[in-house]
């Protein structure tokens, strides 16, 4: 732990954000954890002080981290007149780890500028499971100074990389979600393919391991798709926010995706036919909607 920074805010745990402040607490710092719904602070255990409110996390923090579900919700709580940067001291440093678009996090950042807060955006991947590990995928973006001054509480959650200036980790975040959505679809479409032709999805899915099919969406969630297993990990409707976003960002720099573009409408159909809280594994139900399987 860096001798600079001891004092962490912490704002939002959910399914990521618990297990992320739980650690930051591991490593050695003192959280202050604050959640919408009190009762996920309060059961984050021994170490993490649960706070009332996201100002009163940051109040006395070194560095804030934020995950939080989307960037209107971000602003709301990070920019109001009594939020967490008005809260927060000059020198100290926000780390803002939620997926929300590039324009929101230029806007971030400069907002914080003003008020002598460091800023990174740093959105993550590798769902629940890499964050209770601590071996998150986290793009950053900001000022290198403020990457540096970031590093010991990136460093203790996963694998920080600096991709560039503010905004620059949201863009690759996108990146990744659209690599992601798309092989969903991709191994979805596979394993209904597998299942219909008569073959054994599951020895299907053992052949292409190790092959150049193989990827995490294929070792994890072609067995969830197979088991029918879709409690949230990353429920859909987060997915659909992310290809959205993604597909909005490219039209503002003259770019058509359309891979990306069929992916995000698959998403809004899920989520349109009830099943936007399931994990995004359950793509595959949309497979099933168009062939009449389900």
């Amino acid at each position: 732990m860096s001798g600079s920074l001891k004092k962490a805010g912490f704002i939002g745990t959910g399914i990521m954000g618990g297990p992320m402040a739980r650690n930051l607490a591991a490593a050695g710092f003192k959280v202050a954890a604050w959640n919408r719904s009190r009762e996920k602070s309060d059961a984050l255990g021994s170490g993490i002080l649960s706070v009332t409110t996201a100002a009163e996390a940051a109040a006395d923090a070194d560095g804030v981290v934020c995950m939080l579900s989307s960037g209107p919700v971000c602003d709301e709580i990070l920019l109001a007149t009594d939020g967490v940067l008005a809260a927060m001291r000059p020198g100290s440093l926000l780390i803002v780890m939620s997926s929300i678009p590039v324009e929101t996090a230029h806007l971030q950042a400069s907002v914080a500028g003003e008020a002598g807060v460091l800023y990174v955006d740093a959105p993550v991947s590798g769902g629940e499971k890499a964050a209770i590990a601590g071996t998150l995928a986290i793009m950053s973006g900001g000022t290198t100074e403020a990457f540096e001054a970031a590093m010991p509480l990136l460093a203790a959650m996963g694998r920080p990389v600096h991709v560039g200036p503010a905004g620059a980790g949201q863009l690759a975040k996108l990146i990744n979600q659209g690599i992601v959505a798309t092989t969903l679809v991709a191994v979805a479409e596979a394993m209904t393919l597998a299942e219909r032709g008569g073959a054994d999805p599951l020895k299907v899915r053992e052949a292409l391991l190790g092959g150049f099919a193989d990827s995490a969406i294929l070792k994890q969630h072609a067995i969830r798709m197979v088991a029918r297993d879709f409690v949230p990990g990353g429920p859909a409707k987060y997915q659909l926010k992310d290809t959205s976003t993604a597909v909005a960002h490219a039209a503002t720099l003259g770019l058509a995706l359309p891979m990306l573009t069929l992916v995000d409408k698959l998403f809004a159909d899920m989520v349109s036919h009830g099943d936007g809280e399931l994990d995004h594994s359950a793509i595959i139900r949309e497979i099933w909607r168009t062939n009449a399987l389900a």
